[in-house]
């Protein structure tokens, strides 16, 4: 590889790690609305509401997306590189946020104590909860990934991105869910209705961004010259 080509892979990896915190940590401080997916709207079976999910879930697939997507380029090392970069910006800004919670408003301040404290107060909470379940769910991903990827030989890209996926979606929504449930963030009665709603909205969102892992790593392979299977050595 010239030197041209693995600076632009460096910067290619450079930029989908900042996707891949941004939607991180969006999804942590958005968490707290709830909506029903459409076209469903609100379903109930045995009296428990079903596809009522968190708006924090919207940007969440992205990050396996790209993880999947660096894993295929770039290998399971800089994968996991991500995963452990994204875990210390969503604690970074648990940080900011309980500082700035802390810090008294001004009179003339646009947003009070009282307001911002109802939005961002449960903050920490909720992304030391999807902390332990994303650490969980990731890693499982990336690993399945190579697994799936190894015993293939490089093929079936769709096998490997959707039955990696799969399962550490669930682990991530049972987790989340669970734990939000025992820091009483969430009443238990919801706990069933959002766990199978969120999970299916991750299925289906798995689905949707199979080909579009199709269309990327084509493009970087043809870009680079790869061939099936083959991955891009960038140092650490």
């Amino acid at each position: 590889m010239t030197p041209k080509d693995k600076k632009l892979a460096y910067q290619i990896y450079l930029y989908l790690g900042a996707l891949f915190i941004t939607s991180l940590v969006v999804s942590n401080l958005i968490f707290q609305k709830f909506f029903y997916w459409y076209p469903f709207g609100e379903i109930k079976i045995f009296d428990v509401p079903l596809f009522e999910i968190s708006v924090g879930v919207l940007p969440y697939p992205i990050t396996f997306l790209i993880t999947d997507l660096i894993s295929e380029i770039f290998g399971q090392k800089k994968a996991n590189q991500i995963v452990t970069a994204g875990i210390f910006a969503s604690f970074f800004s648990m940080g900011l946020l309980a500082l700035s919670d802390y810090v008294p408003a001004i009179d003339a301040s646009p947003i009070d104590d009282v307001t911002f404290k109802q939005v961002f107060a449960l903050s920490p909470i909720g992304v030391l909860a999807s902390m332990i379940a994303y650490l969980c769910a990731q890693y499982v991903d990336i690993a399945l990934y190579h697994f799936w990827k190894r015993l293939t030989k490089g093929k079936h890209l769709w096998l490997r991105n959707n039955f990696s996926t799969f399962l550490s979606q669930f682990i991530d929504t049972f987790t989340v869910v669970g734990l939000l449930c025992i820091f009483q963030v969430l009443s238990w009665d919801l706990f069933f209705g959002l766990l199978v709603s969120g999970f299916l909205f991750k299925v289906f969102i798995a689905f949707i961004d199979t080909p579009l892992l199709y269309f990327f790593v084509y493009l970087l392979r043809k870009r680079f010259g790869l061939a099936v299977g083959e991955e891009i050595y960038l140092e650490a």
